[in-house]
């Protein structure tokens, strides 16, 4: 599947929620679920009938996109959690909160996971003391995650820091903000990953 290049605002407008992919454009009257709360295209204000299936699969892209993940990476981070002992949906949304590009977005070191995902890539990012510049990299409990010292005066960095209290740290994890460090206190449990998501909807969709 191709990478959508397109305005992200119709995202959230197709799905119908905030799925923040514009970082502090989102929180403002800006926000285009704000001005136009329909999907987008000449038939966005027209009636649907909704399916089954329809329902699963708008919670599937939905999910793919607030990670911002394409078909195919989405599809991989779905088998590796299907091959695990226990709850499917469950896994899947651990596997995705616990990527790189995510935890960096979550700490407050960008305002946004499609910032967060050009920052690792760049190389601007210490795991445990090693550079990482891979954005699906998983982190576990106890890991370590920084912005090296030559990075810290960023001006992205530094506005996304400034404004990360308005949005708050999850409890797994722990921010030094003057040391632009944090720490993965343990892996987030279900109740931790507050998404507008039903993720059953979309292991039923897998296993048609």
């Amino acid at each position: 599947m191709a990478k959508y290049k397109g305005p992200v605002c119709r995202l959230c407008r197709r799905e119908g929620e905030k799925l923040f992919l514009k970082g502090t454009r989102c929180m403002t009257e800006k926000c285009a679920i704000e001005r136009r709360s329909y999907p987008p295209g000449q038939h966005g204000q027209g009636r649907h009938r909704a399916s089954e299936y329809s329902a699963q699969l708008r919670e599937k892209q939905k999910l793919r996109r607030i990670y911002g993940l394409q078909e195919r990476q989405f599809r991989g981070v779905f088998g590796r959690a299907e091959r695990r002992t226990g709850i499917t949906g469950e896994h899947l949304l651990k596997l995705l909160e616990c990527r790189l590009d995510n935890v960096v977005y979550r700490l407050g070191f960008a305002s946004s996971r499609k910032e967060a995902r050009q920052i690792v890539n760049h190389g601007h990012l210490l795991v445990n003391g090693r550079k990482t510049d891979i954005p699906s990299y998983t982190v576990k409990a106890g890991d370590i995650v920084e912005v090296r010292p030559r990075s810290r005066e960023i001006l992205s960095i530094q506005s996304a820091l400034e404004a990360v209290e308005g949005r708050g740290i999850p409890a797994w994890l722990e921010l030094d903000q003057a040391a632009f460090k944090g720490t993965v206190r343990g892996i987030p449990t279900k109740e931790e990953i507050v998404l507008p998501v039903n993720e059953q909807l979309i292991v039923e969709l897998y296993s048609r």
